[in-house]
């Protein structure tokens, strides 16, 4: 796209004028919180040790390669600024990612704070800098709390079953970027198929006395497809935008979806008085996902998912990925082994990686990272940051279904709890509210209470079981009773089947070459190709022989730590030959299904 800018953290709203954070900073310990008392942001101490941004202390690509918990954890390093780059702009620094709670100084001031471990947040701290070296310190603040949002973080000392070493601090690029004293803070991009327009709601800095106008320009590679000048009179703008041009294509509109992710160039400048004042790049892609007589149509037409489940994990750098080239890397592997999405698992992946998502054309279910306790102070946690999440990634195509819940976690009794049910319920309506066109799936896996994806997990290893447990058993199955291995129901009490989609939203997990002790995976371990490959296709043939389910989600891309069961290694290389994978996940098994 016209907009990309390669490592450019932030690709749907593009501008050149950014600083790249992330490489050595200094970095201490507090393991006994006295830093902020010993101002440690005024006077950083002598003996520091040095660490990587933006990848943990845990990990080996940060070069400090410590795996205990450590509460409180420091970074400080300098800016450079010149009087050029400062006049008549303002700075502001951007966080992608840091777990939890992180505090910011600039030359021993302090700025402010955020919670939440998976948002981007974003400092104004023009007023802290002078001219020439600048001192930006961090504090990040992070506990075992179950009730805080961590996903597959763990909250014990050792690693078990599926739960991995926690990440600590700053995990995502940190970046400064220069913006006129009125600049575009954000945009939500809205595609309607049924009237050909993109829905393009702005959000700019307070306006100074003049006549503002936001001038939109849509572009399809070298063709020109419209322009709009919208009149501003408030810091909020909406403006409706056609992209119907039958001349340039007989349908009037290019569409995206697998196969062929057809994306729009977006100019979008700010004037005052006839004269640019801002301007950045961005993109969007035309297309329609919505739920109809128990199918998931994408563009009016079924959508048959084959997805796998992606953690998002690398040996030497934990969440982080290594670099940009990795993430492109996971896609196109993921692709050649005939999936056409991801179910990205317990994690709010870097937003490069949904770029290329948009650009390959890789469906997307984005899902929220768990809390383990039901509390108010969990309810809070969760709700604040989801809400940031969503509205942070509204705008990706890519992005089919949003999956707040997973598997009751944090939401332990929600299967008679009205309490925990009523939670479920407010996110589902809270996430429909920014939200209208992607479907929420509300507790993946078991026990849903409002949804509009029906999702089951089932880790069963003999296909022909598998095929007769579900056959023909629709009714029971979509009851409160229990169905299956997890001695789990596909609905809460009080809540019925309405005849939702059905997906097998986790399934497979097969262990396979490992040897350690600790090794984990679903199942018993197999110990060659062959095997592996045999379990592998009659399970996932068993459920493609299910007439009412409309999609799978085989776990999982990667080993990871511990864990056993990815099609890929620890290091993301091939365990296993592509294409008999890739003619399993294809290959048609009765009526023929659009996503085949």
């Amino acid at each position: 796209m016209n907009s990309y800018i390669k490592n450019y953290p932030r690709p749907q709203l593009v501008r050149p004028a950014w600083t790249d954070l992330n490489g050595t900073w200094k970095f201490q310990f507090d393991d006994h919180d006295k830093g902020e008392t010993e101002r440690w942001y005024e006077t950083f101490p002598e003996k520091t040790l040095q660490i990587e941004v933006p990848f943990t202390y845990e990990t080996k690509c940060s070069g400090v390669e410590d795996t205990a918990h450590h509460a409180q954890v420091w970074y400080s390093r300098s800016v450079e600024l010149t009087e050029e780059k400062r006049k008549g702009k303002k700075t502001l620094i951007h966080f992608e990612g840091s777990d939890f709670l992180t505090k910011l100084w600039v030359n021993g001031t302090y700025v402010g704070c955020h919670r939440g471990g998976y948002a981007r947040f974003t400092f104004d701290i023009t007023r802290y800098l002078h001219t020439g070296a600048n001192d930006l310190t961090v504090k990040v603040e992070d506990s075992c709390s179950i009730e805080q949002p961590r996903g597959k973080q763990r909250w014990v000392p050792e690693n078990f079953g599926c739960w991995y070493v926690q990440t600590t601090g700053i995990w995502k690029t940190v970046w400064l970027e220069a913006v006129p004293e009125t600049y575009l803070k954000g945009m939500k991009l809205t595609p309607d198929l049924s009237n050909n327009t993109i829905r393009a709601e702005y959000e700019t800095s307070a306006l100074e006395e003049g006549n503002w106008e936001i001038e939109t320009e849509i572009w399809f590679g070298e063709q020109k497809i419209n322009r709009s000048v919208k009149p501003v009179h408030r810091d909020r703008v909406l403006d409706v935008i056609s992209v119907y041009r039958p001349d340039l294509e007989p349908w009037g509109v290019y569409h995206w979806m697998p196969g062929a992710p057809n994306l729009y160039d977006m100019t979008v400048r700010i004037l005052k008085d006839g004269i640019v004042v801002d301007e950045a790049a961005s993109y969007f892609g035309m297309r329609d996902i919505r739920i109809e007589a128990g199918n998931i149509l994408l563009n009016g037409r079924p959508l048959y998912q084959r997805l796998i489940l992606d953690q998002g994990y690398w040996e030497n750098s934990h969440l982080t990925p290594p670099d940009e080239e990795t993430l492109i890397d996971d896609i196109d592997k993921i692709q050649s082994m005939g999936y056409n999405g991801v179910r990205k698992h317990m994690k709010i992946e870097d937003e490069r990686f949904l770029y290329w998502c948009d650009k390959k054309g890789l469906l997307v279910w984005s899902e929220m990272a768990a809390t383990y306790e039901f509390s108010d102070q969990a309810v809070q946690e969760f709700t604040t940051e989801w809400m940031e999440i969503v509205r942070q990634n509204y705008s990706h195509p890519s992005i089919i279904t949003w999956t707040p819940f997973n598997e009751s976690w944090g939401v332990p009794k929600i299967k008679t709890d009205k309490q925990q049910q009523k939670f479920t319920e407010a996110i589902y309506y809270l996430t429909k509210s920014m939200d209208a066109m992607r479907p929420v799936i509300v507790n993946d896996g078991w026990e849903h209470t409002v949804s509009d994806i029906i999702t089951l997990h089932d880790y069963e290893e003999a296909g022909e079981v598998f095929f007769n447990r579900y056959n023909g058993n629709l009714e029971k199955m979509m009851s409160s009773e229990i169905y299956h291995c997890k001695d789990k129901s596909s609905m809460a009490e009080g809540y019925e089947y309405k005849g939702q989609p059905i997906i097998i939203s986790e399934f497979g997990g097969i262990a396979f070459s490992g040897g350690g002790k600790d090794d984990w995976g679903y199942g018993h371990t197999v110990s060659t190709q062959e095997e592996f490959l045999d379990r592998f296709d009659r399970i996932t043939t068993a459920i493609k022989k299910l007439p009412y389910v409309v999609g799978y989600c085989y776990t999982q891309v990667s080993d990871v730590q511990q864990e056993i069961n990815g099609l890929l290694d620890a290091n993301h290389a091939y365990k296993l030959p592509t294409d008999r994978i890739k003619e399993i996940n294809c290959r048609e098994v009765g009526i023929r299904r659009i996503g085949d």
